[in-house]
């Protein structure tokens, strides 16, 4: 690996150390809130403007493209709860990022520099992409084991504010995938059509299998990450159902013991001939009034013992 010179810098001091060094990489970092810089980024920088306008622009989507001698990507890394873009220039003397605010991946390459030791830019170029995707896989694991503990603890107790969290983690998988899959998708395209090339180097192509197969794993690990929220949405839903239906059994057994109990009470509470006129001693009233009632309750008891509902209801009260 050749010497490198890695600095961290404004704008014009940025220009310089490009035209000066022979092989250099340089972090540029721009306040986070400010207008769009002006002249452009890239003419401050000494870069080809024509070619290089969306260079530093805010709000640039996902990138990737050859530009003859040298190569540009607009790169989303996971900063926080928010995906920023880093937007990367190298070309085979010099390899120059631009972000806005805290988002950069300096310290990152900085070790992976001391421990890689790349040949050339193109080499580091490969190493900011994979320290990139280790963002979203970092990320996307640390949702995983959250939503795992979600499951855990809904299994002991069920809580509004575990729905509000799976809602947080599930916007979080949709927001990581939404700005990964783009990437992929055209950093997958530019990458196949060079190594198509006969004139690829080789070992430059073995950095990009190495890209697009780190690239497929951390996609996979996104999807496992929405299939996880997605499962326990399902998993709360069945348990909040489980114990909807154990309410309405215990309704049932109430309904059944007491709805009997309600119409005998009702009819002889009225106040018909019948009644009135042929229920005249207190043996008759104990015996239609109060031993029917009893008779139902008895009924009524035999009838969920032989269905076993109670024993199911006590089934579902365990542990």
């Amino acid at each position: 690996m050749p010497e490198v010179a890695i600095t961290r810098t404004d704008l014009s001091q940025a220009g310089e150390r490009l035209a000066a060094e022979r092989f250099v990489l340089v972090d540029v970092e721009l306040p986070a809130q400010a207008p769009e810089p002006e002249p452009p980024v890239a003419e401050q920088l000494g870069l080809d403007v024509e070619d290089l306008g969306w260079f530093g622009r805010r709000g640039e989507p996902a990138r990737a493209q050859f530009l003859g001698d040298r190569a540009g990507f607009v790169v989303p890394v996971v900063h926080g709860d928010a995906i920023a873009h880093i937007h990367v220039v190298v070309t085979d003397r010099f390899l120059v990022t631009v972000h806005r605010g805290q988002a950069g991946l300096a310290g990152d390459i900085v070790t992976a520099l001391r421990h890689e030791r790349p040949d050339d830019t193109v080499a580091v170029l490969f190493l900011v992409l994979q320290e990139a995707l280790a963002t979203f896989r970092r990320a996307a694991v640390q949702a995983l084991l959250q939503i795992e503990e979600l499951e855990d603890d809904m299994f002991e107790d069920r809580r509004p504010e575990q729905v509000y969290r799976l809602a947080q983690l599930r916007r979080r998988s949709a927001l990581l995938h939404h700005a990964l899959r783009p990437y992929l998708q055209v950093t997958d395209e530019i990458l196949t059509r060079r190594m198509m090339s006969p004139a690829f180097p080789e070992q430059r192509r073995a950095g990009a299998q190495g890209f697009q197969t780190a690239a497929r794993m951390v996609l996979a690990d996104t999807e496992s990450l929405q299939d996880a929220t997605r499962r326990a949405f399902a998993s709360y839903s069945s348990l909040v159902a489980g114990e909807q239906n154990g309410v309405i059994n215990r309704l049932a057994i109430v309904s059944v013991i007491f709805l009997p109990l309600s119409f005998l009470t009702g009819f002889f509470g009225m106040n018909f001939t019948f009644l009135t006129d042929k229920l005249e001693t207190r043996d008759e009233f104990w015996l239609l009034a109060v031993g029917l009632q009893a008779v139902v309750l008895v009924g009524s008891l035999y009838v969920l013992h032989r269905t076993r509902i109670w024993r199911r209801l006590l089934d579902d009260d365990r542990p």
